[in-house]
């Protein structure tokens, strides 16, 4: 089997890092918080040959899902997303797109449990709950690869807001801490928005923790 390979493009109002990860040899992509411009996002793959398959949300605000309706009307790929996210997926004022001008409500068609591992494109994905930024948010471990899709939980020297709806600050911390801190110190962190980093960068220089 080929390595397990990781692919960015941000775009949307709020610069959203969308990732897409696939295996060296597989057309077939799983693709991550597509921040917005769907159709744009189905065609940059089809361009260097993949197909997007399956769709993953690490959380629902407006800027990490604003691109699920475009890439549905090109693809048959399945939305996953914690089971703690349903309610702010489905309410345009939680998820803040009702605020923002563009309503948006979101039905995932998997909602996944704490440390549920599923396979995608021949790539086992493992979901770790981490509330705090919002109540259902999560991050999607990839073992074999060694990469962390840390969504709006933890960024380079930084972690994410807790001002909005479901949001709470000690959650989050606890949640990085319990769930996130505990990986391997090389494992590579790609925030949803900003530069990647690793675990042990975050231990050693990370204010909030």
């Amino acid at each position: 089997m080929g390595e397990i390979k990781i692919g960015k493009i941000t775009l949307g109002m709020c610069q959203t890092n969308t990732y897409f990860l696939y295996r060296e040899g597989n057309p077939d992509a799983v693709i991550i918080d597509p921040a917005d411009k769907g159709g744009y996002l189905y065609d940059k793959l089809s361009e260097n040959g993949l197909e997007i398959k399956a769709i993953l949300l690490t959380h629902g605000h407006f800027d990490h899902i604003w691109g699920i309706e475009g890439i549905k009307e090109k693809t048959d790929a399945k939305v996953y997303a914690s089971e703690d996210e349903k309610d702010l997926l489905l309410d345009d004022r939680k998820n803040c797109s009702a605020q923002c001008g563009r309503s948006c409500k979101i039905k995932a068609d998997h909602y996944l449990k704490d440390d549920e591992v599923i396979d995608l494109c021949g790539m086992k994905i493992k979901m770790l709950k981490t509330p705090g930024h919002t109540e259902g948010g999560c991050c999607f471990y990839i073992e074999e690869a060694g990469f962390l899709i840390s969504g709006d939980t933890l960024f380079c020297e930084s972690v994410g807001r807790t001002d909005l709806p479901t949001g709470s600050m000690s959650t989050l911390v606890r949640s990085i801490k319990d769930k996130l801190m505990v990986l391997p110190k090389d494992t590579k962190v790609y925030p949803g928005h900003g530069s990647p980093t690793s675990i042990e960068y975050e231990k050693e220089y990370n204010p909030f923790l």
